[in-house]
């Protein structure tokens, strides 16, 4: 579980991060994880405000893209623990194509006093 991020004393969430093979192009595949938002309840009324479910494109391959609806590498990621952490679980050589950094290292840059993780038993 981590600390939400954003808002004052929020719930916090559960967080975890997969790595899918796919044949959708990019945008293709934000489009689905949107619609699975929707599929569940997700309603967007504030920013970074609670929600039932919230899936997001962190990277796809090395793929790097600045457009309207989808930036990757996702620009937040590599300031939030509860991305790295269980990103550095399963990809921790996956190299950041554009900080040129593997997911370990990024995670080992993070502040030492940056706190809010609560990790669960397998």
């Amino acid at each position: 579980m981590t600390e939400p991020v954003g808002l004052k004393d929020p719930e916090w969430f559960i967080n975890g991060v997969v790595l899918v093979e796919t044949d959708l192009a990019p945008e293709e595949l934000l489009e689905q994880l949107l619609g699975i938002e929707k599929a569940m309840g997700r309603r967007r009324t504030v920013k970074w405000g609670p929600r039932v479910i919230d899936l997001d494109l962190l990277c796809y391959d090395r793929l790097i893209l600045n457009g309207s609806f989808l930036t990757l590498p996702h620009p937040e990621m590599v300031k939030r623990r509860f991305v790295l952490e269980p990103m550095a679980e399963i990809a921790p050589d996956y190299l950041h194509p554009v900080l040129n950094r593997t997911i370990a290292e990024l995670r080992e840059a993070l502040s030492s006093s940056d706190k809010g993780l609560i990790k669960l038993p397998d």
